[in-house]
């Protein structure tokens, strides 16, 4: 006989070579019975199948068996059935939670990415943009207390323009994340039908300071020089004679103001400004309460090691951390200060441009215009070369300004003559 832990050892693996079939039996069990009738079976009772299916007969009464806990090899056995008991109970307890996540009724059209009808949807401009607005009662979100019923009237009336190419639940990603940054709703859920039609479930601001600090974070006030256009969110570093620390702004306030960078400022009516792209009248973005800049106090989420430093020091400067430049708005800044603009064109049936390529077309001489980009069924096609051919419901992005815009979309749409194409 073998030592006790050779012995173990052995029990071990015997009981991962002989517990993997009783395991896939036990899942299955586990996820039928939940998955059909909702009952959860007895973890202990699947236990003891397991073990009977795995070659000890009698299952758990096999560790009662004086003929097994009296022989040689007693360890060995006993600790094999103890492998296979928590092995068949582990895959027990991932097939019942299996069954009672997985839905009760799946369909082909659940796969299926679900985009917006744009028969029935509210398309404005050119159809390249939806509206989408809230219909029916604003629902107050469970565990949380109900809507003022001031931001309810708000929610209600609430809409945005998107993309309409967007699926469904990109939509609703997006709108929940203009609803959280402009209503500083503490929760809220979106469900956007094919009509573009939303239904809102939403959670009130937290107005306690503990529901903003994410998990291992600590909150520390400290006063010093706040520099103008601090908002919530901003990350940084707060200098003290003895340390200098990292932290993400929760709330701040300068002087006398009576606003601070945790206020709501969703409900302030804003100005329209006009688009620079049609000339309409559109609202002008909420923007989020920023400080006035001046003498005022900070206050910081920051790690735990980091609370004493800021805790012992009277006065800190608050210096602000770069998040980053995005080159995509750096890029429309120098097409704006040369007077240029871009738009999204859709190559209409019937159109000059079908069949043609770009360099037949002869769109720069022809319209003074660069196409820059091209989407085709295949996927998209950053700067394009010139033998790229155009098919019906390609979409053009192109770079020119508002009059060869303007004249380069009557040749997406019309059958005419392409100048400068082949004849």
């Amino acid at each position: 006989m073998a030592s006790l832990p050779v012995e173990i050892l052995l029990g071990i693996y015997l009981g991962l070579l002989v517990g993997m079939v009783p395991a896939l039996i036990s899942w299955a069990l586990g996820f039928i019975f939940k998955y059909v009738t909702n009952v959860t079976l007895p973890g202990f009772g699947v236990a003891a199948l397991a073990i009977a299916l795995a070659g000890v007969n009698g299952g758990l009464l096999a560790l009662a068996d004086r003929s097994i806990t009296s022989s040689p090899n007693a360890p060995r056995v006993i600790t094999a059935i103890v492998v296979v008991s928590m092995i068949s109970m582990y895959a027990h307890n991932r097939g019942d939670n299996l069954g009672a996540t997985l839905p009760k009724r799946l369909s082909l059209s659940d796969f299926r990415p679900r985009t917006l009808s744009k028969d029935f949807a509210d398309l404005i401009g050119s159809g390249d943009e939806v509206r989408i607005r809230v219909v029916g009662e604003v629902a107050d979100m469970e565990g949380y207390p109900p809507l003022p019923e001031e931001l309810r009237a708000d929610l209600r009336n609430a809409e945005f323009t998107f993309p309409v190419d967007l699926r469904i639940d990109e939509l609703e990603e997006r709108m929940a994340d203009r609803l959280t940054t402009e209503y500083d709703l503490g929760d809220v859920s979106v469900a956007i039908d094919e009509r573009g039609r939303a239904t809102l479930v939403a959670a009130p601001p937290f107005s306690g300071l503990s529901k903003r600090i994410s998990d291992n974070r600590h909150a520390v006030s400290v006063s010093g020089l706040v520099p103008t256009g601090l908002a919530r969110g901003d990350e940084v570093t707060v200098i003290t004679p003895n340390a200098q620390v990292r932290g993400t702004v929760v709330s701040a306030n300068t002087g006398d103001s009576e606003r601070t960078t945790g206020d709501s400022v969703a409900g302030d009516p804003e100005p329209s400004i006009p688009d620079e792209t049609d000339g309409e009248e559109v609202p002008k973005p909420v923007r989020a309460p920023t400080t006035e800049g001046g003498e005022g106090r900070v206050t910081v989420a920051v790690t735990r090691t980091d609370v004493q430093p800021l805790l012992r020091a009277d006065r800190a400067k608050v210096v602000v951390e770069s998040r980053g430049t995005r080159r995509e708005y750096e890029v429309i800044s120098l097409l704006r200060r040369a007077d240029k603009r871009f738009r999204r064109f859709t190559v209409r049936a019937g159109s000059a441009l079908v069949g043609q390529t770009l360099g037949s077309a002869g769109l720069r001489d022809a319209y003074g215009v660069a196409v820059f980009a091209v989407r085709t069924a295949e996927g998209w096609i950053v700067a394009p070369r010139g033998d790229t051919a155009l098919e019906e419901g390609d979409e053009l992005f192109a770079v020119g300004t508002r009059d060869e815009l303007e004249t380069f979309s009557g040749a997406v749409s019309t059958t005419d003559r392409v100048p400068g194409g082949d004849d």
